[in-house]
């Protein structure tokens, strides 16, 4: 609001003053700006011209993108892909909108123990939900076929995780939990006014739900849908996991592939990269302009009553139903990692004489350096990205709602790209930019500290300016009008009053990194081991008892982080951060 008494009280500010403080932005412009390219630009420009580039003369060529996509070896992956993404966030918002609607706006039992267990199942990352379900489902030694063959006596397998169904069942399971995230979340803050008005006219709760209920929620169950779909098809764990034994590949394992031969076929593997990062612009711009041309509202401003659906005889079989999400993405892999865990050998059994120990801990904590260190360093990357993310994104976004400075709102933008990028895609970008001089980074732990802030920089972007909105800038003007500079109101005003959002997107960028893989895998080296690339090498090695070991323990330490937070920051972090 303009105030002529505060504009006269600016324009007494000494000249001096002003000048130090537009010198103090430009420094942090230029400052920003270099890190900014350092993150984002120079690697998403050497994908780019890689992709072009003849791997023997260095020219600019089309030949990695004909042999890219005119072999049928790797157009099959393409399509196994499309498949596996579609039906996994179809299954997603199938299951996870029921879901949302019984837990939010119904009478059903249970309801205060399957959202927590939702919880848990965002925290768990899908490639070590994939190893759990190795060791319940595998066709020779999982623990459910071992169950069914002593119960009817059979020597066939009734599971078989490795295939694309595996697969798909697997990432399913982990990705329900975003759509029933956004639609529980617009539930809980719809009026039931509507719902009323269509029992009072002899609606039945079905019809009422279906449409009135859900049509105000088309939104937040697209939203699902559209994330499901980016996340299945960017995925590299589950599909590395369960579809390379399987001999299936899809895009991100087909990439792996393509590192792993000899020479790797970094041009080929950056063309191929392309559809991913078309992709994910193309689906994030269709949603936008599919929900711009519609309008939902269901928060009025006048207050409302919530009542909650009355289920009847049917609250405890639906309470049985909304319990197997829950148990298959939860309880049963949680309980099969710490079986396999506690036992000298998996393959011996656990009523073997001596079979059950805490070896695999004693030896991952205390006897083995690769995995003591590994642990160590998922910490100290983790740690030291989510710092330099939260630094970069808060100064933007600082540049940015402030307008200090002109086209800061390109700042805003750079900072937001990584968003549409594939975690896959940024790794090899990271490692065609700085694999070698005149910077190289390879082998170092700065490129993977650079690669997870990169990331996860649009999260810390996005926290950092809706907390700096929440803050009046009166509060800077008046320190101003005392004769304080921008920087020094800035550190002793609005940095103190950031604190707790600034330490929640701290969290927010530091648990996803703890458990990266996709990136990971293509940056590390024996020097840089993390928590995720020992149990990726394992896993390949077949030593599932230090696979669950070390997943059990990377999980200990993410749960420890969010009861933390949850303790001193609240339930809503916490809720985002898992996600």
């Amino acid at each position: 609001m303009y105030s002529p008494t505060r504009e006269r009280a600016l324009a007494r500010t000494p000249a001096p003053d002003r000048g130090r403080r537009l010198d103090a932005s430009v420094v942090l412009t230029l400052a920003v700006t270099a890190v900014l390219l350092f993150l984002v630009v120079v690697p998403l420009a050497w994908l780019v011209w890689t992709s072009l580039q003849d791997p023997a003369t260095g020219r600019a060529t089309l030949d990695n993108y004909r042999t890219a996509f005119t072999r049928r070896i790797y157009l099959e992956p393409i399509l196994n892909s499309f498949k596996l993404a579609f039906a996994v966030a179809t299954i997603a918002v199938v299951v996870g909108t029921p879901l949302a609607w019984l837990v939010s706006r119904t009478d059903m039992p249970g309801r205060a123990v399957i959202r927590p267990l939702i919880l848990a199942a965002f925290v768990t990352p899908s490639f070590l939900g994939a190893n759990a379900w190795i060791f319940l489902a595998a066709p020779n030694s999982g623990m459910l076929n071992h169950v069914w063959r002593a119960a009817v006596h059979t020597e066939h397998a009734l599971f078989d995780i490795y295939s694309l169904g595996g697969a798909i069942f697997v990432i399913a399971l982990y990705s329900i939990p975003y759509t029933f995230s956004f639609v529980s979340a617009t539930l809980e803050l719809m009026s039931s006014e509507l719902e009323d008005a269509a029992t009072t006219l002899g609606s039945r709760a079905l019809r009422t739900t279906w449409q009135i209920t859900l049509p105000l929620a088309l939104p937040a169950i697209l939203a699902g849908f559209v994330l499901s779909f980016l996340e299945a098809i960017e995925l590299f764990g589950p599909p590395a996991f369960i579809l390379i034994p399987a001999r299936q590949q899809v895009m991100t394992t087909q990439l792996y592939l393509f590192f792993s031969q000899f020479p790797p076929q970094i041009e080929v593997a950056a063309a191929y990269a392309m559809p991913l990062l078309l992709v994910t612009v193309v689906l994030l711009f269709l949603q936008r302009r599919v929900l711009g041309r519609r309008q939902f509202v269901t928060v009025t401003g006048k207050g409302g009553v919530r009542r909650r659906v009355q289920l009847g005889r049917w609250r405890t079989p639906l309470a049985v139903l909304a319990f197997v999400p829950p148990l298959l993405s939860v309880i049963l892999p949680y309980g099969a990692l710490l079986l396999v865990s506690v036992q000298q050998s998996w393959g011996r059994g656990p009523l073997a004489p001596g079979n059950l120990t805490l070896h695999w801990y004693r030896w991952a904590i205390w006897d083995n350096p690769v995995t003591r260190t590994a642990i160590a360093h998922s910490l100290e990357y983790g740690a030291a990205a989510a710092t330099l993310a939260v630094v970069v994104a808060t100064v933007v976004a600082y540049l940015t709602v402030r307008r200090l400075v002109p086209y800061s709102s390109v700042l805003g933008f750079v900072a937001m790209a990584p968003f549409v990028v594939p975690g896959i895609v940024l790794a090899i970008g990271f490692l065609a930019a700085y694999s070698h001089p005149p910077v190289l980074l390879y082998g170092t732990a700065l490129i993977l500290i650079a690669a997870y802030a990169t990331r996860f920089l649009p999260i810390a972007y996005s926290n950092g300016t809706s907390i700096l909105r929440s803050v009046n800038v009166d509060l800077e003007n008046a320190a101003r009008t005392l004769g304080a500079g921008r920087l020094r109101s800035t550190w002793a005003i609005t940095l103190p009053l950031l604190r707790r959002g600034l330490l929640s997107g701290w969290l927010l960028v530091f648990i996803p990194a703890l458990r990266e893989l996709s990136a990971s895998v293509f940056l590390f080296t024996p020097r840089t081991h993390v928590v995720t690339t020992v149990i990726f090498d394992f896993s390949d090695a077949g030593n599932y008892e230090a696979v669950s070991t070390m997943g059990l323990l990377m999980m200990i330490v993410t749960f420890g982080v969010v009861v933390v937070a949850f303790r001193f920051l609240g339930r809503d972090v916490t809720q985002r951060a898992a996600a």
